[in-house]
């Protein structure tokens, strides 16, 4: 008796003509093989289509030090988001100074577990700043220009914040690897910024260090001397297939004042970056 684990194979195949082709051992065992990897094959693909469709469940620990609030939040479930854990963060991630919420851009939440599972982190995010209404980010440019005018913040698509135990390099060069949006490096204020918008990032980093994260150069992220890496096309390509944007954009020396002129004219966005106040409160 063959063993039930195993595929029992014919000793010859039979033609349209009712004779016989007999199979010889070694084209046995090799049919065999073969048999048996397409089994698990579509074991396997069914295992992946089972997967996918019932997705993941994710969750976040945040503390808001400017109210107090802390709580573990889990925003998606099977692959679905839960609109009412989604209400949660919108109010958790408010302007604390006018406890005025936004429905913030869920992939940001996506965003923020992707790094902390990356960092392997443990402790709660400490969440110093999501939503910005338009009178409390006018009102931190009025004390720093670095605040840009249409943040992101505004937008419900921002978070500054940063992980007890996790050093605030690796958050900023995990965000970076992501490709995913805008990158803001804080350490005298001790937090970064990530957002869903384009991706950039601040400050730009020299291109040794820009190496260090990306050592086979495919990131659209631009050096400090203004020249792509090495795998910029690829990068750029796999960013577009996804639907997002590269704000940042190679340029000529010579062309720098024409850009940032173009730029002014056709309203890209200034660099979403937040300032000490918003920290100190």
């Amino acid at each position: 008796m063959p063993n039930k684990n195993n595929t029992r194979l014919p000793l010859r195949i039979w033609t349209s003509d009712g004779s016989g082709i007999a199979l010889s051992p070694s084209v046995r065992r090799t049919a065999r093989s073969l048999a048996v990897a397409a089994t698990l094959f579509l074991c396997g693909t069914g295992t992946l289509q089972n997967a996918v469709a019932n997705g993941d469940t994710r969750t976040l620990t945040f503390t808001n030090p400017h109210t107090g609030e802390a709580g573990s939040f889990t925003f998606k479930k099977d692959g679905r988001y839960d609109p009412e854990v989604l209400k949660q963060l919108n109010w958790l991630a408010r302007d604390w100074r006018k406890d005025e919420p936004i429905e913030m851009d869920p992939h940001l939440f996506d965003l923020l577990w992707e790094v902390y599972r990356e960092v392997g982190a443990t402790a709660p995010i400490t969440l110093l700043c999501g939503y910005r209404s338009p009178s409390t980010n006018a009102m931190l440019r009025s004390r720093s220009k670095a605040v840009a005018e249409t943040s992101q913040h505004m937008r419900g698509r921002a978070m500054d914040f940063y992980i007890p135990g996790v050093r605030l390099a690796e958050l900023r060069e995990t965000g970076l690897r992501l490709q995913r949006g805008g990158v803001g490096f804080y350490p005298s204020q001790n937090f970064v910024h990530m957002d869903t918008g384009g991706v950039r990032m601040w400050p730009r980093m020299s291109r040794e260090e820009l190496a260090r994260v990306f050592p086979d150069g495919k990131t659209v992220l631009i050096p400090t001397d203004g020249k792509p890496m090495s795998g910029y096309q690829l990068a750029l390509a796999e960013l577009e297939a996804r639907g997002s944007v590269a704000s940042d954009a190679p340029q000529a020396d010579g062309f720098k004042g024409i850009r940032n002129f173009f730029a002014s004219l056709f309203g890209k966005p200034a660099p979403e970056e937040s300032d000490a106040g918003e920290v100190e409160g």
